[in-house]
């Protein structure tokens, strides 16, 4: 009888191992860990901090982050951290849409040239290219300067100017990032069936047309996707802005990154640092909400 038990008991398990939610499960826990120890858990020990008291000895509830919605360099880093990543995506995917369309059409071995070309600004290390760029927008050796004097203009002071130093930081962040939004851009285009655009051809339709009707259509998903995953990143971009400006000047340019560094680390109130960046929180929240359930009814209509 208790042979009998054992041997089901062993079957059971058996089934259990062979099937394909396991395995995929078993598969994955090596990355449900990473993420856990990496992601979750530092997530839930900034909440803590964030109610805490300078010294962390005492619980003071959501009174760092009432104290940071009171002082106007933080409204002033809301702003900034809003204008900086919006204006940012909307050019990153307006140029990398553009370049995508101009890659389609272009022979295939001098695609892959001229699209290995394009990728260079994404593949460099942030830190270092924007190094790079401080160099040509300083305000003793900027190359840029040197251009605009052989031409009898006035010397621009690119980063002691607050729009201006905001303009610098985010022509960074597109000209880093545009190359990611036109290889994914680029991949959906590829995807598109020749035969939507020869049944619209034959329909009449003009480029333009097509253009609407056919290719924004198909790629709402992809455009969509990226435009999220672009967002999150620029949030919470940190190296752009700490080695062009370090927030400044006059804390013009601080983004929710760059502004906890200086709150938490730099002046040593972790507390009010970690309330300052779960502030992006609610608003990347709020707009993966919308935008994946745009992605998820849009599925939805193309699998009825």
């Amino acid at each position: 009888m208790t042979a009998g038990r054992t041997g089901v008991q062993r079957g059971s398990m058996r089934r259990f191992a062979q099937r394909r939610s396991t395995i995929a499960f078993l598969l994955c826990l090596p990355l449900i860990l990473l993420i856990a120890t990496f992601v979750v858990y530092p997530a839930i020990y900034a909440i803590y901090l964030s109610m805490l008291n300078k010294k962390m000895t005492t619980f003071v509830g959501l009174g760092n982050f009432a104290f940071l919605l009171r002082r106007h360099t933080f409204q002033l880093v809301i702003f900034q951290s809003c204008l900086f990543a919006i204006t940012s995506v909307v050019l990153k995917a307006i140029i990398g849409f553009i370049l995508a369309h101009l890659m389609h059409n272009i022979p295939g071995k001098n695609q892959r040239i001229w699209r290995g070309l394009l990728l260079v600004p994404w593949v460099i290390p942030l830190a270092l290219s924007t190094l790079t760029w401080w160099w040509m927008f300083d305000p003793s050796y900027s190359a840029f300067n040197w251009v605009l004097n052989r031409f009898g203009i006035a010397s621009v002071p690119w980063l002691g100017v607050g729009w201006i130093a905001r303009f610098c930081t985010i022509t960074v962040n597109v000209w880093y990032g545009t190359p990611f939004f036109m290889i994914m851009y680029l991949a959906a285009l590829k995807s598109v069936p020749d035969q939507l655009y020869e049944a619209a051809a034959i329909d009449g339709a003009n480029a333009v047309q097509k253009l609407f009707f056919v290719t924004l259509p198909m790629m709402r998903n992809i455009i969509a996707i990226t435009v999220l995953f672009s967002l999150i990143v620029t949030f919470a971009d940190f190296d752009i802005v700490r080695i062009l400006t370090a927030g400044g000047p006059q804390d013009m340019t601080h983004v929710f990154a760059t502004y906890a560094f200086q709150v938490g680390i730099q002046s040593g109130d972790i507390p009010l640092g970690a309330a300052d960046s779960l502030f992006m929180f609610p608003i990347l929240a709020f707009a993966a909400f919308f935008v994946l359930r745009g992605v998820t009814q849009r599925t939805k209509e193309i699998a009825a």
